[in-house]
């Protein structure tokens, strides 16, 4: 089904903007399973596994992955273990509220957003594809997991201790670019002795900002700093289009070279490194 809303969010742009918010759900049965509980590690990866499952549908067709949010992962956690817990399948709890009421109380920006739930009595090793592959046969299911409107996901599962049921959940956002530009550093470049004790090092370095289905935002900057001999870093442009940068390095010392790139809407990715030993 599909749900005209306005969609909530942080910003004011967001709460103008229309969004068509669509749900769905599929029941498949399988065999039996014994009881048990099913540890944390064990839930974690078979989410993993689904959502690698789940872009794999969008790869073959051309599509660009989802990123994980992990907001999006914690909250379809919650629903698939509300729905073991109380023993209900819909897209509505038992308290009235849908998923998008909890995106709107989490104060998550979204301008568009999807549910999709399952559940099965699949063994572990087999309950991935048995509910990704009804997913994929259902025209609603599918119409969401390939759609070119999201950019983001969250999955969760959850094991009924008893029965052995598998309830899954997979929520689809499009909302702003959350995923960190990224950097990478070349080999340093050392230039002839300009004296007995000093030589010319150059740093070269790269980046990008990860594309998304919709709103990347772009690279922006880079941040680039150093420090000698393990001491205090010391920045050397705190923001900057440039992709180089030649310094003089002294005889007996060695040099740590970091930069890190960010987008244009402020995600900065991880400190990217190289040291230059002139010892």
């Amino acid at each position: 089904m599909a749900v005209p809303l306005r969609a909530p969010g942080r910003r004011r742009v967001a709460s103008l903007l229309l969004a068509v918010v669509a749900a769905a759900a599929i029941v498949l049965p399988g065999a039996a399973t014994a009881s048990s509980a099913v540890d944390e590690a064990t839930l974690s990866s078979l989410e993993s596994a689904m959502v690698s499952a789940l872009n794999t549908d969008r790869t073959d067709r051309g599509l660009v992955p989802v990123r994980i949010d992990s907001r999006l992962m914690a909250i379809a956690r919650a629903r698939s273990n509300d729905m073991v817990a109380k023993n209900y399948f819909s897209h509505t709890q038992p308290d009235g509220r849908n998923v998008f009421d909890i995106l709107t109380a989490q104060r998550i920006t979204w301008y568009n957003a999807g549910e999709i739930i399952a559940w099965n009595t699949y063994p572990l090793d087999s309950t991935v594809s048995a509910a990704n592959r009804q997913w994929m046969e259902s025209p609603g299911h599918k119409a969401i997991v390939v759609s070119t409107d999201y950019n983001y996901v969250g999955v969760g599962l959850a094991v009924d201790p008893d029965t052995g049921k598998k309830v899954w959940t997979a929520v689809y956002l499009k909302g702003p670019d959350r995923t960190a530009a990224k950097a990478t550093a070349y080999t340093p470049l050392l230039g002839s002795w300009t004296s007995p004790t000093t030589r010319t090092v150059k740093i070269a370095w790269t980046g990008y900002d990860p594309r998304l289905q919709v709103l990347t935002s772009g690279l922006r900057s880079f941040t680039v700093q150093v420090r000698t001999d393990g001491g205090t870093w010391r920045t050397v442009y705190s923001s900057t289009t440039l992709k180089s940068w030649s310094f003089r390095g002294w005889k007996g010392h060695y040099y740590e070279v970091r930069i890190s790139a960010r987008d244009r809407a402020g995600n900065r990715g991880t400190w990217v490194s190289k040291v230059v030993d002139l010892r």
